[in-house]
C-alpha cells in the first residue's frame, strides 16, 4: 500500500532501469553506523521541523543550512547551536551544495516554486532528497522529479508524512478489505481560517539581507504588493498553489490513497473564488475540485472563511479563534470515505473512526509514524520500495491539486444559480456545491452576483498527463510554467525513457 503498482515494479528494477552497475549500486549501501549528512534548504519555518527530524534519527547529522534570507539563516544557525550544541555551515545559494562530497541528503523546505528545481538538481548530483509537499509547482515539473529519481537511482521521499501513520495505514487496509462494501466516493476537506493578507499601494521593498533573485528562482521576478514576503507566497500562483496545494495536499493524498488510484483523474472540474475581503492574493479561499475517477469520484473542498461572518470582525482578532465548518465527523481538515455499508472519517494525522450509515461508531484507529526514519532506512538500504511516500506518490497527489487549479484558472464568473444549473446533474458535485453555497451565505456573500469562478470539465490522458478534447490547448499551457534563466527545470523525459 505504500507505493503505486507502477512504482513497485520500477522500484524492484531500480538499479537495472537506471543503468547503474550492480557493483556501483552496492557500494552506496550504508551500514548502520555510517553517518548520513544532511543540508536543509529553506530554514525559516518548515525547515526547522526538518532539522529536528533529521537530528532525531541515529546516525544522521545536519551539517549545512541554506536560505536566501541571511537574517533567517543566521537566526536558524543560532537556534541549532542552542538546541543541538553544534555549528552548521550557512549557505545562501543551494547550488553550492550540490557537488560537495560531504553532503549525502538535500532536504527541501523552500516555497513551492523551488521544490522541483532543487530536488531535480540534487538528484542529478547524486544526492538523495527529502522534498516537502507539494513536490512541484506544476504537473510537468513534478513528473521531471520522478524522471530524475529513476535516471539517477536516488531515493526521494515526499513530505506527506501521514503516509507513515500506522493508524491511517490500517484504515486504508480496512477500507480495501471490503468489510464495508465498495467505496462509493471520497471527500477531502481543508477548512482552515485564512484572513486577508492585506494589500499595499506601493511595491514591497525587499530588505538587503534577502537575495530576491535567488528567492524567486524559476518564478517571475515581480513587484510584490502584499505586506509580507514570507509565507503569504502560498496565496500567489506565481509562487504557491493556494490552500489546495498547501494544507490540502495532505488530504488529497490520503483520498487518492484510499481509492488506490495510481494515475491522474481522466476528468477534473473546479468551482471557487476569493471572497469575503480584497487583498493582494489571487488564489481562491473557497474551492471545490471534482476528480471523476471511473471507480469512485474524489471531491475536494477548500474553505478559508470561518463558520459565519461573526468571526470576521477586526483585523485578525476574531480570526484567531474562528470556528470552522466540519464535515461528517472529520473535523475541518480530514477525509471521509463513503462505502456501501458505512464510512470512514480520517480525523487526524494518526487515524480516525469508522461509522455505519446510521452514524453509529464501529471502530477507531490510531497510530503514529516515523516518516524521516523511513526515508533514512531507504537511503541506507538503497531500496526505494520501502518508502511510504516515494516521489511518484508525491507527484500524483500534487498534480491532482494542480489540475484542479487549472480548471479553476480557466473558469468564468457566474452567479450561484447559474452554476447550480450546470452541476445539478452530478449528484456528488451538486451536493458539495450546495454545502459551499450555504457556507458562503452564512458569511454574508452576495450569491446573486457573478462572483464565483466555474471551470470547465477538463479531460485528460492519464498516461501522457496531458489534457485532451475541448479546452486542451489552453489547459496544456498551464501544465508547465515559463522558466526564468538560469533557474530552468530540465526536461528528463527522454533520458528516463532511454534508461528504461
Amino acid at each position: 500500500m505504500s507505493i503505486s503498482r507502477r512504482g513497485f515494479v520500477q522500484g524492484s528494477l531500480a538499479t537495472a532501469a537506471a543503468g547503474v552497475p550492480l557493483a556501483a549500486a552496492s557500494r552506496r549501501v550504508r551500514g548502520a553506523n555510517d553517518e548520513i549528512r544532511v543540508a536543509v534548504c529553506g530554514v525559516r519555518s518548515r525547515g526547522r521541523t526538518h532539522i529536528n527530524w533529521a537530528e532525531g534519527v541515529d546516525g544522521v547529522s545536519v551539517v549545512a543550512l541554506c536560505d536566501p534570507d541571511k537574517k533567517v539563516l543566521a537566526n536558524r544557525a543560532k537556534w541549532v547551536q542552542k538546541n543541538y550544541d553544534k555549528k552548521v555551515e550557512q549557505v545562501t545559494d543551494y547550488r553550492s551544495l550540490l557537488e560537495r562530497d560531504d553532503i549525502d541528503v538535500i532536504a527541501v523546505a523552500t516555497p513551492n516554486h523551488l521544490h522541483s528545481l532543487i530536488a531535480i538538481e540534487a538528484a542529478e548530483a547524486g544526492k538523495d532528497v527529502y522534498c516537502e509537499k507539494p513536490v512541484s509547482h506544476n504537473v510537468w515539473e513534478g513528473r521531471q522529479i520522478v524522471n530524475a529519481a529513476r535516471k539517477n537511482n536516488v531515493i526521494i521521499q515526499t513530505g506527506t508524512q501521514i503516509r507513515s501513520s500506522t493508524g491511517v495505514q490500517d484504515m486504508v487496509k480496512y477500507a480495501r478489505s471490503g468489510e464495508l462494501g465498495k467505496i462509493q466516493y471520497v471527500i477531502g476537506t481543508c477548512y482552515k481560517a485564512r484572513p486577508s493578507i492585506g494589500q499595499r499601494s506601493s511595491p514591497l521593498q525587499i530588505p538587503d539581507h534577502i537575495d530576491y533573485d535567488l528567492w524567486c528562482g524559476p518564478a517571475a521576478k515581480v513587484d510584490l504588493y502584499r505586506p509580507d514576503l514570507h509565507y503569504d507566497w502560498h496565496w500567489d500562483y506565481n509562487t504557491g498553489n493556494g490552500d489546495l496545494g498547501n494544507q490540502g495536499i495532505h488530504q488529497m493524498d490520503i483520498a487518492r490513497w484510499f481509492l488506490g488510484e495510481d494515475a491522474l483523474s481522466p476528468r477534473v472540474m473546479s468551482v471557487g473564488a476569493r471572497l469575503g475581503y480584497e487583498d493582494a492574493a489571487n488564489t481562491p479561499n473557497t474551492q471545490i475540485v471534482f476528480h471523476d475517477y471511473p471507480e469512485a469520484p474524489l471531491i475536494f473542498e477548500v474553505r478559508g472563511l470561518p463558520k459565519n461572518k461573526s468571526f470576521r470582525n477586526g483585523k485578525g482578532g476574531g480570526w484567531n479563534n474562528a470556528q470552522m465548518d466540519s464535515y461528517r465527523g472529520s473535523g475541518g481538515i480530514g477525509v471521509v470515505v463513503q462505502c456501501e455499508g458505512g464510512y470512514l472519517a480520517v480525523t487526524s494525522y494518526g487515524g480516525g473512526r469508522v461509522y455505519d450509515n446510521n452514524n453509529e461508531l464501529i471502530k477507531s484507529f490510531n497510530g503514529g509514524g516515523a516518516h524521516m526514519e523511513n526515508f533514512i532506512e531507504a537511503v541506507r538500504s538503497r531500496d526505494r520500495s520501502i518508502l511510504t511516500a516515494e516521489i511518484e506518490e508525491g507527484h500524483l497527489s500534487s498534480a491532482l491539486c494542480h489540475t484542479g487549479n487549472i480548471s479553476y484558472l480557466l473558469g468564468q464568473k457566474k452567479s450561484a444559480q447559474e452554476i447550480m444549473e450546470r452541476v445539478q446533474y452530478n449528484p456528488r458535485m451538486s451536493e458539495s456545491y450546495g454545502r459551499m453555497i450555504t457556507h458562503l451565505a452564512a458569511n454574508g456573500i452576495d450569491l446573486t452576483e457573478p462572483n464565483l469562478n466555474v471551470g470547465p470539465m477538463l479531460e485528460m490522458n492519464p498516461d501522457s498527463e496531458r489534457f485532451t478534447g475541448e479546452h486542451s490547448g489552453e489547459a496544456n499551457q498551464l501544465l508547465k510554467r515559463d522558466y526564468r534563466e538560469p533557474f530552468v527545470v530540465p526536461d528528463l523525459s527522454s533520458a528516463t525513457a532511454a534508461a528504461g
